[in-house]
C-alpha cells in the first residue's frame, strides 16, 4: 500500500525534472511514510511513497525486473499473488522479491495489459515498458484505489490523490461547473470528472495506454454477467457464497502486519469479524460512539457483536463539537467535496485504528451487492408503478408531490415512471431534479449541455446489463459507479490520511462476479433487503442484531447534529454575502432551500449539506493556496541540497 506519482512528456519527449517528481511524491507522504524511491528516464518519471504491509525488506518501489525492462509503480494489494507467481514460475519467470508488485511485472512480460484480467485485489499502478517506450497506467475491476490525471501540452501528470497533480503544476485548475453540478445532484463527483478543471479521475476497470505519442483510455475489465443456466435452490446460494466470503476474507488478511476490523454494530462488518474468527483471533474491532445521549445507537449493538465473537472492542467518542470542529479538516483530506455524513466518523475510526494496527478490513459491498438501500426497493418494484393506468399513476403522483417533505418518496414516483433504463436510474440516483439544480447557478456560469452527462458516460456499460434484470443493472452501476466514486473514495483517503489500509473482502472479484448473475428473487424478498445475505449472517450474529433497522456507520447521529447546526454556524453559510459559493451559485434560489426546509415544506438537508461541503472545500481551497506554495518551495529547497 502507497502512494504513486509520475509524469510523462509523450509528445515532446523533453526530459522529466527530477525535483517535480519529488514534490509531487512527497505531497502524498501520509499515503507512505515507511519509504520512498524514484524512477528518472528521459521524458518519464516514477515516485513512490510506501506504507510496508507485505514482504517488509523486499517490497521497495519503483521495481523493476532483472533486465530492467519493465518498471512499475503500484499502490494496493494482490490476493492471490501466490498462485499467480507460482504459475509464472511454471512458465520460467524468476523471482528476486516475496513480493506482490513483482508479480505483477512477471504477469505483463507475460500476457501485456490482459495481465489485470488475472489479478484479484485492488490497485492503482503505472507500468513503464522500457523496449515499447510504453506507459500504462490502471484502476483496479472495483474502483477501490484511485488515480488521478491530467493531460496537457502532450503531458501526462497522474497519482493517487489530486496533490500530486496540483503539486506539479505553479497554477491551480478552476471549478469544473459541470462537475459542480453533478456534485450537487449525486452528493460526489462522477468519474472521469474531478471538481477541477482538466483534471480527471480514471473510471472503475480502465487504464491510460500512451504510447506512439498519443494516450488512449480502454476498459479492461469487461465481465457480462449472465444469469445461472438454473434456478438455484436456497441452500445451495447459501452454502456457495458462504465459501467464498471465507476465501475472500482469509485473502483479505494476508498481511505480515497487524490486522483490525472497523465494526460498524450492523450485519456487514459484524458477519466479516465471524469470518476472520475463522482464520484466527481475537482482533481488534473499533467502533465510533457519540457521548451518553448516542450510546445506545451504535456502541451497544457493536459491544455485543464483539463480545459475542471475542473481539477486542475499542471505542471512539466523538460529539457535535468535534464533529463541527473537524469538518474543514476532513474535507481538505477528501480533496473534492463529497456529502455523505458517514465521513467524520470513518475519519476519527481510522485515526484511532492506527495506533494499533496498519491493515483493518471494513464491511462495504453487500448493500449495494444485495439491495440493502430504500431505493432498491422502488427499483425491484418499479415494473409494477409503471404498470398502472398513465391516469391513475398521474393522480398518485400529483398527490405525492403535494405531500410536506417525503422527498424521498416524491424522487422515487418521478423517477421510476421513466421508460429509458439508464434514465431511470440517473433519476433514483438523483437529490434533485436536473433543472432545479441548474437554476441554483448564476446565469452563463453552465455551458450549453443535454444535462445527461452521467447516462453519457453510463453508455459504455451497456454491454455490462444486457442480461441482468431491473435490480442487477441498477446495481451493476452502482459498483461500478457510485461505489467507487463516494464511498470506497471516502474510505481510501480518510484512512489513507492516517496512513491505514483498508480491505474490502465483500468486494473480492469472486463475490461480486458470482452475487451479479443471480437474480433479484435473492436479493430482495417479501420486501426483506439483502434477504440472500441475511441467510448467511444467520448462522454467526445474534437475532436483535439480525432484525436491527439499518442506521449506515454513524449517519442518522451526524444527521441529527447537521440539521441541528442551522441554528448555529452552519446557517451562516447561506446568509454570509460573502460565501464563496455565490461566485458560481445565485443566493436567492440557495436561500429558498433553506426556507422551505426550516419551515418543514421540504426535507433538503442532504441537498444542503451539499452546499455546506462546496462552501467548506472553496474555504479550504483558498486558505491551501499559500500553504502549497510555501511547501512547494520548500520541497525545491531540500531537493537542491540532496542533490
Amino acid at each position: 500500500m502507497c502512494g504513486i506519482a509520475g509524469q510523462f512528456n509523450f509528445q515532446r519527449r523533453e526530459p522529466v525534472e527530477r525535483e517535480t517528481i519529488v514534490r509531487m511524491a512527497r505531497s502524498i507522504a501520509h499515503r507512505g511514510p515507511d519509504d520512498e524511491g524514484f524512477f528518472i528516464s528521459g521524458p518519464v518519471g516514477l515516485g513512490f511513497r510506501r506504507l510496508s504491509i507485505i514482504d517488509l525488506a523486499g517490497g521497495h518501489q519503483p521495481m523493476s525486473d532483472s533486465e530492467e525492462t519493465v518498471w512499475i509503480i503500484f499502490n494496493g494489494e494482490i490476493y492471490n499473488y501466490k498462485e499467480l507467481r507460482a504459475e509464472l514460475q511454471g512458465k520460467g519467470h524468476q523471482f528476486r522479491t516475496n513480493s506482490d508488485t513483482e508479480v505483477i511485472i512477471h504477469g505483463y512480460k507475460e500476457w501485456g495489459t490482459d495481465v489485470f484480467n488475472h489479478l484479484n485485489g485492488m490497485f492503482g499502478l503505472a507500468i513503464w515498458d522500457v523496449p515499447n517506450q510504453r506507459l500504462v497506467v490502471a484502476r483496479d475491476a472495483m474502483g477501490i484505489k484511485l488515480i488521478y490525471y491530467k493531460i496537457d501540452n502532450g503531458t501526462l501528470t497522474f497519482g493517487s490523490e489530486i496533490r500530486p497533480i496540483l503539486a506539479a503544476q505553479n497554477s491551480r485548475p478552476d471549478v469544473d461547473p459541470i462537475a459542480l453540478n453533478l456534485f450537487l445532484r449525486f452528493r460526489y463527483t462522477p468519474s472521469p470528472l474531478t471538481i477541477f478543471q482538466g483534471v480527471r479521475k480514471l473510471a472503475t476497470g480502465t487504464m491510460l495506454v500512451i504510447e506512439n505519442d498519443e494516450c488512449r483510455e480502454e476498459r479492461w475489465y469487461k465481465f457480462i454477467p449472465t444469469p445461472f443456466p438454473t434456478c438455484k435452490k436456497k441452500e445451495e446460494t447459501v452454502g456457495e457464497l458462504l465459501e467464498l466470503y471465507r476465501g475472500a476474507v482469509k485473502r483479505h488478511l494476508l498481511s505480515d502486519v497487524p490486522v483490525g476490523v472497523l465494526l460498524s454494530g450492523g450485519l456487514d462488518s459484524g458477519l466479516l469479524l465471524a469470518l476472520m474468527n475463522e482464520q484466527g483471533g481475537p482482533w481488534p474491532a473499533y467502533t465510533i460512539g457519540y457521548g451518553e445521549s448516542f450510546q445506545d445507537d451504535e456502541l451497544t449493538d457493536a459491544a455485543e457483536t464483539a463480545a459475542l465473537l471475542g473481539a477486542r472492542h475499542i471505542s471512539v467518542k466523538l460529539d457535535q463539537t468535534e464533529f463541527e470542529r473537524s469538518l474543514p479538516k476532513i474535507v481538505e483530506c477528501l480533496e473534492e467535496p463529497i456529502a455523505t455524513s458517514s465521513i467524520v466518523p470513518m475519519y476519527f475510526v481510522s485515526q484511532r485504528a492506527r495506533q494499533d494496527v496498519k491493515v483493518a478490513l471494513i464491511g462495504q459491498g453487500p448493500d449495494e451487492l444485495f439491495g440493502g438501500y430504500k431505493r432498491h426497493l422502488g427499483i425491484h418494484y418499479g415494473d409494477w408503478w409503471r404498470g398502472l393506468p398513465a391516469g391513475l399513476r398521474s393522480m398518485a403522483g400529483f398527490a405525492v408531490s403535494r405531500l410536506p417533505r417525503n422527498e424521498m418518496l416524491k424522487r422515487g414516483v418521478r423517477s421510476l415512471g421513466s421508460k429509458d433504463r439508464l434514465k431511470r436510474y440517473e433519476d433514483v440516483f438523483s437529490l434533485a431534479p436536473a433543472e432545479m439544480i441548474d437554476d441554483l447557478f448564476r446565469d452563463d456560469i453552465l455551458p450549453q449541455r443535454n444535462g445527461h452527462e452521467l447516462v453519457d458516460y453510463w453508455r459504455d456499460l451497456l454491454p455490462q446489463i444486457e442480461h441482468t434484470d431491473e435490480l442487477g443493472g441498477f446495481q451493476l452501476l452502482e459498483i461500478r459507479c457510485s461505489l467507487p466514486d463516494e464511498l470506497l473514495m471516502y474510505a481510501d483517503k480518510l484512512s489513507m490520511a492516517h496512513s491505514l489500509e483498508v480491505r474490502v473482502p465483500y468486494l473480492d472479484r469472486t463475490v461480486v462476479e458470482y452475487v451479479q448473475r443471480l437474480g433479484a428473487n435473492l436479493k430482495v424478498r417479501n420486501g426483506t433487503r439483502k434477504w440472500l445475505h441475511r441467510q448467511v449472517c444467520q448462522s454467526y450474529l445474534s437475532p436483535r442484531i439480525l432484525k436491527g433497522k439499518k442506521r449506515g456507520f454513524a449517519a442518522n447521529v451526524v444527521d441529527e447534529w447537521f440539521q441541528s447546526s442551522f441554528n448555529g454556524a452552519l446557517r451562516e453559510v447561506f446568509l454570509d454575502e460573502s460565501s464563496l459559493m455565490f461566485g458560481l451559485l445565485d443566493p436567492k434560489p440557495v436561500r429558498r432551500l433553506l426556507e422551505s426546509h426550516q419551515c418543514g415544506r421540504q426535507d433538503n438537508h442532504k441537498l444542503l449539506f451539499s452546499l455546506v461541503m462546496l462552501e467548506q472545500w472553496l474555504r479550504g481551497r483558498w486558505s491551501r493556496r499559500e500553504r502549497l506554495v510555501s511547501a512547494a518551495q520548500e520541497g525545491m529547497d531540500a531537493v537542491r541540497l540532496a542533490s
